[in-house]
């Protein structure tokens, strides 16, 4: 089974950028869907990213779209989130996802999560 653990969370200001790793271990991610999710306060956990295990079939949230740029590195076994133009409804705690249906992430249901980061945006 894989394991995920996130990094590269923090304070940055509004229009500022961030990039989030997410490292796995266990397995290779090039056997999962991967998929990034936030959760802001007081709202529930939604996803933002996912992409099939064979890149096929990806989607970023429209929230999202254009500011934000996944990427895979295949060698170290990691994925990022690029998160540029950064604004303050962005903040949220950001997990990193994995799972071998494409259709449980799309569900929001990954059998596999990271701990998740702190991303907070300030104006």
């Amino acid at each position: 089974q894989v394991q995920l653990e996130e990094s590269g969370g923090g304070l940055v200001q509004s229009g500022g950028s961030l990039r989030l790793s997410c490292a796995a271990s266990g397995g290779s991610l090039d056997y999962y869907s991967i998929g990034w999710f936030r959760q802001a306060p007081g709202k529930k956990r939604a996803g933002i990213y996912y992409i099939s295990s064979n890149n096929d079939n990806s989607w970023y949230a429209d929230s999202v779209k254009g500011r934000f740029i996944v990427s895979k590195d295949s060698a170290k076994n990691m994925v990022y989130l690029q998160m540029n133009n950064l604004e303050v409804e962005d903040t949220a705690v950001y997990y990193c996802a994995a799972d071998r249906s494409l259709g449980s992430m799309a569900a929001g249901a990954p059998d596999y999560w990271g701990q998740g980061t702190q991303v907070t945006v300030s104006s």
